[in-house]
Parts: C-alpha cells; sequence; structure tokens
C-alpha cells in the first residue's frame, strides 16, 4: 500500500521542485548569487508578476459570415497554443449554418470540433446567428453542446453567456446560397467577393436586421438573474453574447443591464466583425473584430485578432494582438501570408 503524503512531506518535495510555498500559494522561486551582487543589480526589481490569484484567458471573435479561405482562423488556433492562456471562449459563428439539414450543419461542426482538438487549453461556444439559425441548428447544437446559455466560475470570476438569438430573428433572404457564392468567389475572384458583400451590406433588409434590437426571452432573463444571485460575491462578471445588444437596446436587455447596476462586470459580443469599445455608465462595453470571418465596413476596427485578458485584484486587463503579429519560433510562414495579414483599413 503505498504511504499517505503528509503535508510537511508534500512541501519538502514542492520545495525540492523548485517552489516555495507562502500564504497558502505556490510561488515561484527567484535566487542569484548575492555574494557577486551585495550593491547595485542588473534589474529593476524583484517584485514578479506572479501573483497566483490573476488569470489570462483570450476571446476570439467570429469565424464565420463569408469565412476567409485562406485559414485565419486555423492560424489563430495555432497562436492560441504558443500564447497558452488558461482557457479560450469565442463570442459566436463558428459555422455558416443557415441550414435544414441536420448532415450539412454536423459537418461544418465536425469541421470546427477537428481545430479545436489541436488547441491545449479549454474553449467555451458562445451560440451566433450562423450556429442556431433556425430550429434544425438550434437542435444540432443542444444535441453536441448542450444549452444555448450557461454560466460558470473561474478563480473567484463569474461568466455567463447568453444567447442572443432567443427568440430568434429571421434569416435574409437566401443567406445560404449567398454566403456559398461569396466563399467561393473569395477565392476564385476577390474583387467580385468584395463587391458582392459590399452590396449585401448595404441591402434595405440588411441594414434593417442590424439595427432590430436584440431580445431576451423572459425566461432568459431569470436564468440571468439566478446566475447572478448563486454568485453574489464574485470580484467580477463577465457577460458573453453574440449580438451587442447594447447597440439599440431593447427593454429586455435594458432589465439585464439593471441587473448589474451594482456589480463590476464587462460585456463581450462579436457579429459586426468590427472591433468597438464602448463604455456606459461606466462600464464596458466590446465588440470584437473578426478572427477569420469577412470585413464588413472601412475603418481601423478592420482586424483579426484575439483579445488577451489578463484578470488582476482591480479588474481585468486588456491587450488586442493583431492575428498578424504572433508567429513562432521559426518566423513568418511566407505560405501563409494571406491568413497572416489580410486586407482591412488601409
Amino acid at each position: 500500500m503505498t504511504a499517505p503524503v503528509t503535508v510537511k512531506k508534500l512541501i519538502t518535495l514542492l520545495l525540492a521542485a523548485g517552489f516555495l510555498i507562502s500564504s497558502n500559494l505556490i510561488a515561484a522561486e527567484f535566487s542569484y548569487d548575492e555574494k557577486a551582487f551585495s550593491g547595485e543589480k542588473p534589474w529593476t526589481s524583484e517584485e514578479f508578476q506572479n501573483n497566483p490569484e490573476e488569470f489570462q484567458f483570450v476571446v476570439i471573435g467570429d469565424r464565420t459570415g463569408g469565412a476567409n479561405q485562406q485559414g485565419t482562423f486555423e492560424l489563430a488556433i495555432g497562436q492560441l497554443n504558443l500564447l497558452q492562456p488558461e482557457f479560450v471562449i469565442n463570442v459566436g459563428d463558428m459555422i455558416e449554418g443557415y441550414s435544414d439539414d441536420k448532415a450539412e450543419l454536423n459537418a461544418e461542426w465536425n469541421e470546427i470540433d477537428d481545430m479545436l482538438e489541436q488547441l491545449n487549453m479549454p474553449f467555451f461556444r458562445t451560440p451566433g446567428n450562423h450556429d442556431i439559425a433556425n430550429e434544425t441548428a438550434q437542435q444540432v447544437w443542444r444535441d453536441r453542446h448542450g444549452s444555448t446559455r450557461y454560466h460558470f466560475v473561474y478563480n473567484d470570476t463569474l461568466f455567463v453567456v447568453l444567447d442572443s438569438e432567443d427568440p430568434p430573428r429571421e434569416a435574409p433572404e437566401g443567406i445560404k446560397e449567398k454566403l456559398e457564392l461569396y466563399n467561393e468567389l473569395q477565392v476564385s475572384d476577390p474583387a467580385k467577393a468584395q463587391a458582392m458583400l459590399a452590396e449585401f451590406m448595404s441591402d434595405e433588409a440588411v441594414v434593417a436586421g442590424l439595427s432590430k434590437p436584440v431580445e431576451f426571452s423572459d425566461e432568459q432573463l431569470d436564468f440571468f438573474k439566478d446566475a447572478l444571485a448563486q454568485n453574489a460575491d464574485v470580484r467580477w462578471t463577465f457577460i458573453f453574447l453574440h449580438e451587442p445588444a447594447w447597440e439599440n437596446s431593447s427593454d429586455s436587455f435594458k432589465a439585464i443591464q439593471g441587473m448589474l447596476k451594482d456589480r463590476k462586470h464587462t460585456f463581450l459580443a462579436g457579429h459586426l466583425h468590427y472591433y468597438d469599445y464602448d463604455l456606459i455608465d461606466g462600464y464596458e462595453h466590446i465588440t470584437m473584430g473578426p478572427s477569420g470571418a469577412s470585413f464588413h465596413h472601412d475603418g481601423p476596427g478592420n482586424v483579426d485578432h484575439i483579445m488577451w485578458v489578463t484578470m488582476t485584484e482591480d479588474g481585468p486587463e486588456i491587450a488586442n494582438i493583431a492575428l498578424k503579429g504572433v508567429f513562432d519560433r521559426k518566423g513568418l510562414d511566407p505560405e501563409m501570408f494571406g491568413a497572416y495579414d489580410r486586407k482591412g483599413a488601409e
């Protein structure tokens, strides 16, 4: 029978492995030749940025809605493994969707799951309009991923994922066929693809749909209220949803904001394929740029990126990293230039 490991023995083993125990937390040990550096030292500080109560995660934006055919999202997966966050959370639109064929939808999800299997850390999904566009797609999501809304706590921080397609919106006419043609043209005739996208985004029905307030069902409002009540004392709350509902607030979204009135929080969304930052009543509401989806607007928000979030004692510190700014020890791969450096803002 294996002898039990006592606390004293565990501490001894940790010390032998190069760790110190301090205030019930494990911190890396720093040492040097003190005799050689009895006076001035060629470093600025010995207060290392290694607070065990801090943690890092990554937010990643839309892949689809005209998925980049040169592998931008696939490139991002490899970069996430280089950066090694503790987990990744997406703001929706992983598949093109808009199909009533279960086999077709499952094939798209299989493709995504094959990509995500390469990650070295957990990946949390948020449902987007392309992911759950109709009843069939919603059922496929539930069969594969469970609920379209959920919450979890990590290191005294609450993460709430909401379903901004509850109830679902009416799809633009012919959207599935248009997406298929657009994705083909991205390869065969990029200029024609760009013209097609511009025409689509200026269509009156599309413009009207984008400006329509995002509604949330009473059931979802009850879910949100319960999630907050169950985790009343966390240090911060992050709310993830696909559509940035604050752009044209519905009464139901205002109810969500009202529940958060006395709580430190941050909203994160996607959908618009354009990075945008809003400070509303002192709280950050951030719309992610894409990670492979088509660029919908001109301007500096046209950037494929990931968001690196460090949760500190004072709240989140946020650094946006352009995908073209991350590459491995071998340097830039010339065969991937189309994925590294898509043309956004000029």
